[in-house]
């Protein structure tokens, strides 16, 4: 086939007046489809405006959503269905992102995550740092079930880890935090190698991180942040709460 091509090969040479123009007109189609491909991919990235507030029950998501919009604290309970809102940045108002907080509860937290994530450009997951080391097994649990969801693994949304509450003398920092996570997300992808799962029933086994390595988060597809907050702040409900780092990260993935 390859003898085939070359006689014409030679011929569309002879008519473009040599080989310098033939390579520079493959050069530009390249480029074009490069950018088409680009457009494609930022066409899909642009309609996917939602940040997800994920996290377990406790953690301190409704606060931080009810922060992130007015600023102001208010008493919260444990959500048993979805709130959205349109959250828009301090220093553009014409940038807004919409915030979708979902319940933390076991019996609820998945078939909510299957009914937003297509649509997810981000997601907050939201740890209680004080609780943590009690809950990391569950927090981890949760975790790995995102991460290992197929549609999560294609859209590779950005994802930073809100380490809560750290306006409390135990909370547990950032970094031991990361360390911890890793640790037990490693221990579930060891366990589950033989039998693999993900939330997209329509896709293959998913492989977390990489093979014959221990995990790390920097392994993902996605980008990975850690934030230290406080939805509550150091003076409780008469203060502000300290969001500087998740206002910031708000802003590069809006």
């Amino acid at each position: 086939m390859a003898g085939g091509l070359e006689p014409a090969l030679a011929a569309l040479r002879r008519e473009l007046g040599g080989p310098a123009l033939l390579s520079v007109l493959i050069a530009l189609l390249a480029v074009a489809l490069t950018f088409l491909v680009w457009r494609f991919v930022q066409g899909r990235r642009s309609s996917r405006k939602a940040v997800l507030l994920l996290g377990l029950c406790d953690a301190g998501k409704t606060l931080l959503f009810a922060r992130l919009l007015s600023g102001r604290y208010r008493d919260t309970q444990t959500s048993i269905t979805d709130s959205s809102a349109t959250y828009r940045l301090s220093h553009d108002k014409s940038t807004n992102v919409t915030l979708i907080d979902l319940p933390g509860h076991e019996s609820l937290r998945l078939q909510f995550l299957e009914r937003f994530k297509a649509a997810a450009r981000a997601i907050v997951f939201v740890v209680d740092s004080v609780a943590f080391q009690r809950e990391v097994k569950d927090v981890a649990e949760f975790l790995y079930q995102v991460l290992v969801d197929g549609t999560v693994l294609r859209n590779a949304p950005a994802l930073l880890i809100a380490c809560n509450k750290q306006d409390v003398t135990m909370a547990k920092s950032a970094k031991l935090i990361q360390q911890q996570l890793e640790k037990e997300l490693n221990t579930l992808r060891v366990t589950r190698s033989a039998a693999p799962t993900t939330l997209d029933s329509s896709g293959g086994p998913a492989q977390l991180g990489k093979k014959g390595k221990d995990f790390d988060f920097s392994q993902l597809p996605m980008k990975v942040e850690f934030v230290e907050c406080s939805a509550r702040g150091s003076k409780g409900e008469e203060g502000d709460a300290d969001l500087e780092g998740l206002e910031k990260w708000l802003a590069k993935v809006a």
